[in-house]
């Protein structure tokens, strides 16, 4: 883009942590703007608005005044996960472009309809995968593929921590699509796809709440090359948050939060003075929400309908995958 282009108007669609947290690194990508909020109560709209938005930031009480506002090129959709099809098919049909909380949907047939509409619609879609955003994760992929850390053969990668809330709370709510696979799971799972390929074949193992959420989930997966992962989701421990890769050269350790890192450091083996710290190629904006938000203002002014760094074939493979963990470890949601 050449010259000062007009700000991109960004909808928020619900008010929850999430919504909060991207609200608070939209502010930092430069070309975009905080329009309008959508709660389904105005004063809730109207808080929200107030930390986050500007003088003329719109304030709605519901989710349908939020979608039909002239003022909004991109609606993001962070309700509970069985509110994202609604939500969106409600967004693309007022000509809006949407970037949806992850998972997309609660299961692939739901996600192929919200993709169908998307090109229906002619409109951006993306999931809001702030990983494969991250410049550290796209530089660790792009290493990776120029076998400069040799081949890996083993990926090690764990999310989870303590899940102090009452049954009704969203994370333990069948019908919400609660448990520790969709919310934690599907990290170390997209970790191990952008940087190993696709699972040739997943298993899983876990432990299920007397209402039928998962509440621990091991996952074992083989991938192409050779390579193998052992992923692990809790919503009971503490786990380190961690992800490594094992290569016929070395180890590669993230560091920090692995679905957002502060850095990959590649240790040959043997020889630790040639240690190699990836910190990535351009900063990260905020806490890394901020990049997910400058690849849709990206996308949307290039004309394109999908990203490439979060392509609807990769959101389905990994919503496939989850479909086939659920099987194995007898987790339903109400529509299955």
């Amino acid at each position: 883009m050449t010259g000062n282009p007009d700000p991109l108007g960004w909808g928020i669609l619900a008010t929850g942590k999430i919504a909060r947290s991207f609200a608070a690194d939209l502010a930092l990508v430069p070309g975009a703007r905080l329009a309008a909020v959508g709660s389904r109560s105005e004063e809730s709209a109207q808080a929200f608005a107030s930390g986050y938005g500007d003088s003329g930031t719109r304030v709605h009480g519901s989710y349908e005044a939020l979608v039909a506002d002239p003022a909004v090129d991109v609606v993001y959709i962070a309700t509970p996960h069985s509110l994202h099809l609604a939500g969106a098919r409600a967004a693309f049909r007022a000509g809006k472009h949407v970037l949806c909380e992850k998972p997309l949907t609660l299961r692939t047939s739901d996600a192929e309809e919200m993709v169908r509409l998307a090109a229906e619609h002619d409109r951006f879609l993306m999931e809001a995968m702030w990983t494969a955003c991250h410049p550290v994760v796209r530089e660790l992929r792009r290493e990776l593929a120029s076998g400069r850390f040799g081949t890996p053969y083993h990926l090690a990668a764990e999310l989870g921590f303590r899940v102090d809330a009452p049954p009704t709370d969203r994370l333990l709510a069948p019908d919400l699509g609660g448990g520790a696979l969709l919310d934690m799971g599907i990290y170390p799972l997209t970790f191990a796809h952008l940087v190993l390929g696709e699972a040739e074949e997943l298993r899983g193992v876990g432990t299920l709440s007397p209402s039928g959420v998962d509440l621990d989930v091991a996952i074992a997966g083989r991938y192409p090359g050779g390579a193998v992962a052992t992923m692990h989701a809790s919503m009971t421990s503490w786990s380190s948050r961690s992800a490594s890769i094992a290569t016929d050269l070395g180890r590669i350790e993230l560091q920090g939060d692995f679905h957002h890192p502060r850095a990959a450091v590649f240790t040959p083996a043997g020889r630790p003075e040639q240690q190699v710290v990836l910190t990535g190629d351009e900063p990260v904006v905020g806490r890394g929400y901020g990049n997910e938000a400058a690849e849709v203002d990206r996308c949307i002014r290039a004309g394109l309908r999908e990203s490439p760094l979060v392509p609807h074939a990769q959101t389905l493979t990994i919503l496939r995958q989850m479909d086939a963990l659920r099987a194995d470890l007898g987790i339903r949601y109400p529509g299955d």
